[in-house]
């Protein structure tokens, strides 16, 4: 009975690398996966009570610039306005529903990006969970600077689109199409506010330098600049340049850390100033502690040895 309960013991250890059979992995990852599902399921219920505020706080950016006052067709500035619609008699319901589970996934991220991070964290080295730590506190901010910076160019593009429309056309925006589209901005934007880092991962990586970097400059802000035009729905002037300022200041902000990555690489590289077809200097001094001995002769190759002892301390003879 003690040798199996020490056994069952030392089964149920875990191995400090991570190390464990391949059905002990899918039993962990099953049960990390329950318990992601288990957090989005509950804050998805909890949003559920709250999918009103949660649809004023997504509809007032639309409703505030070009939202019809008392059921006219003009805003107070005079600009064409529009109102909001449904469809069906179940797109209420449905819609609430859409609304509660997205606001679960995003609001129960921490939770499910800690058990995936669990999951992978025993199979790394110490420094890569270093690295990881940092890149998932720099990379969460970024995103929700992305997603904030699409919440808040709603009504410039919202006024403009609009802006198209005849005066004497009453314009309906249907629920779920703008709920989609604001899910779509909300993840372009937080996903292109992950360039630097996505940049800084490279250059850690070894796969571009950060002078490489710095020479492409031209040629990704223009191409920022083309990418913020056509994620940007309106295309506007003000709504492009609200997305590609940031995005180019933060390239910079990456090209900067790369630099400083290289210059600590040279730092600690003895061979840095070398070029690439150039030997570095060996070092054939024998290791140990006190006065260094002269090789004798007899490291001489046999052709070059002078006498008979030289010859059989290097392990040759008369007939080899």
């Amino acid at each position: 009975m003690l040798k199996s309960a020490r056994r069952s013991k030392q089964s149920k250890s875990k191995d400090p690398e991570g190390r464990m059979p391949l059905g002990e992995h899918l039993r962990e990852l099953r049960n990390r996966l329950m318990k992601a599902v288990l957090a989005i399921v509950v804050v998805t219920i909890v949003a559920a009570f709250y999918q009103k505020q949660i649809f004023d706080f997504l509809l007032r950016p639309l409703l505030d610039s070009v939202g019809c006052p008392d059921g006219a067709k003009l805003t107070a500035s005079g600009r064409p306005c529009a109102i909001i619609k449904t469809d069906t008699l179940l797109s209420p319901f449905t819609i609430a529903l859409k609304v509660a589970l997205m606001s679960g996934v995003l609001v129960a991220t921490p939770v499910w990006l800690y058990q995936l991070w669990a999951f992978v964290a025993p199979g790394l080295h110490s420094h890569e969970r270093k690295y990881a730590y940092a890149f998932v506190a720099v990379g969460a901010p970024l995103f929700v600077g992305g997603a904030w910076v699409a919440y808040a160019i709603i009504p410039q593009t919202a006024e403009i689109m609009l802006g198209f429309s005849p005066v004497n056309v009453q314009n309906q925006i249907e629920l779920d199409a703008y709920l989609d589209l604001v899910t779509r901005m909300v993840i372009v934007f937080g996903v292109a506010f992950e360039l630097p880092l996505f940049l800084v991962g490279l250059n850690m990586a070894g796969v571009f330098p950060g002078k490489r970097m710095l020479g492409w400059w031209r040629g990704m802000v223009i191409g920022l600049t083309g990418f913020a035009a056509i994620a940007t729905p309106g295309g506007d002037p003000l709504s492009m340049l609200l997305l590609a300022g940031p995005l180019c200041v933060l390239y910079f902000i990456a090209v900067g850390i790369s630099l400083a990555n290289d210059a600590r690489r040279r730092r600690g590289d003895p061979d840095a100033g070398l070029d690439d077809d150039e030997a570095s200097d060996l070092d054939l001094t024998p290791e140990g502690v006190g006065d260094i001995e002269p090789v004798s002769a007899s490291g001489a190759l046999p052709e070059q040895a002078t006498t008979e002892q030289d010859r059989r301390m290097n392990g040759y003879d008369d007939i080899t």
